[in-house]
């Protein structure tokens, strides 16, 4: 008996026949998830999230921050635009990326833009990047939303053969993003300045032109746009190693100091960072932190920091500015949070997350720090919060006696 399929005959056995899994999803509970591979042949381990954005995957895959993450995309068609020399966040072009896997509903297309240069399925490879294709995303973000962003191994092997016990055990066996220190991962090497400015059509990037002040960033993997907006802001930069100590900041005189954004427990990074930022604060110095760079401040300042069920991963997230009582839509990225009610005397909360009340700034009463825990460079994502680099600056110009600016959103 055969069957007709389109102009061909096929037998019948074959009519229905499911595509052979090349990749697969491993929890750590055992529960195996099938799919079709795509970016690199291998196998990662790493925990699984989920990211609500609906733009900006190139931005997203070359975060630092989401080191030994594997994120799920929970919008369905990912790749269209393709990938391109200009929108990657990681600083160091030639370090390996830090996010361990990709999880995308639809299969990846070829590129429809003017901007693309290749396509995301080649970018992943070249990135050494795990893909798997062909789910229920919506499925997997409930599971996460119920049970918590699990451990799992992702791997992809394009004839299919997958030793599942292995893997179960492997997924099972990895110790999970609490207690482990993954800055050293995307750090930087050594000192360095930056000067670019943010993309303007039809010029693309520029070069800072006249300078207000000089700030240093400590690097716990920063991103490329949070530099290129200091820049914009009219800040000299100069970007340390996150093991960076307090004499090595002071030797070089800077009128502010940036904490960057960042992976892994806040805890583990804060055994070295911290005693810098406390030395930082005392010493009346403007600072500003990002992301991990919020959470290590808040450390600093003597609360401390906890797990998160699901954590924040999106450009959609609103937030309450208790500065201005306005409310932004801000992007964000973290599976840590400030614990607000380890929050001590003097230091005060000034922004919060709408969406389940959890701590997204603080700023310390009479001292000029502050701190919030979204990504406000907005890359990807709304441009709300650009104000917040003003607002740093206006610290520094206040400190040398200058007139503030006005914030800028």
């Amino acid at each position: 008996m055969t069957e007709t399929i389109g102009a061909g005959t096929v037998p019948a056995s074959d009519a229905w026949a499911e595509p052979k899994p090349t990749a697969v999803l491993v929890l750590a509970d055992g529960t195996v998830i099938e799919g079709v591979g795509f970016g690199a042949v291998g196998e990662a381990v790493g925990e699984v999230c989920f990211n609500t954005a609906i733009t900006g995957y190139q931005e997203i895959l070359s975060d630092p921050s989401y080191a030994g993450q594997i994120i799920t995309f929970t919008f369905p068609h990912v790749g269209n635009i393709g990938v391109n020399d200009e929108d990657i966040e990681t600083v160091n072009m030639a370090s390996s990326s830090g996010v361990r896997g990709c999880i995308l509903k639809a299969s990846i297309t070829e590129p429809s833009n003017w901007r693309a240069a290749r396509n995301l399925d080649a970018w992943l490879k070249a990135r050494g990047i795990v893909g798997l294709s062909g789910i229920d995303t919506r499925a997997l973000t409930a599971l996460i939303r119920e049970k918590g962003m699990p451990n799992a191994v992702v791997a992809h092997a394009p004839d299919g053969v997958f030793d599942l016990d292995r893997l179960k055990a492997e997924a099972a066996a990895w110790p999970g993003l609490e207690g482990m220190d993954l800055v050293p991962m995307v750090t930087c090497g050594q000192s360095f300045t930056w000067d670019e400015t943010t993309w303007a059509w039809p010029e693309g990037y520029g070069h800072r032109g006249a300078e207000t002040a000089h700030v240093v960033a400590i690097d716990f993997g920063v991103k490329r746009n949070i530099l290129r907006l200091l820049a914009d802001a009219g800040a000299r930069v100069t970007v340390l190693p996150a093991t960076a100590t307090a004499e090595e900041v002071f030797a070089l005189a800077p009128d502010g100091v940036f904490l960057s954004n960042g992976p892994g427990d806040p805890a583990e990074t804060g055994k070295y960072a911290v005693p810098t930022i406390r030395a930082v604060i005392d010493a009346g110095l403007p600072t500003f932190g990002i992301c991990l760079g919020h959470q290590m401040l808040g450390l600093a300042l003597g609360a401390k920091t906890l797990k998160m069920h699901q954590g924040h991963h999106g450009a959609n997230h609103p937030v309450k500015d208790f500065t201005t009582d306005k409310v932004e839509i801000t992007s964000m990225n973290h599976g840590f949070a400030v614990d607000r009610d380890t929050l001590p005397a003097g230091v005060v909360e000034t922004h919060v997350s709408l969406f389940d009340g959890t701590n997204c700034g603080i700023a310390v009463e009479g001292k000029p720090v502050f701190s919030v825990q979204y990504h406000p460079e907005a890359s990807p994502g709304p441009r709300d919060s650009h104000y917040l680099f003003t607002r740093f600056m206006n610290l520094i110009r206040a400190r040398k006696g200058q007139p503030a600016l006005p914030e800028r959103g």
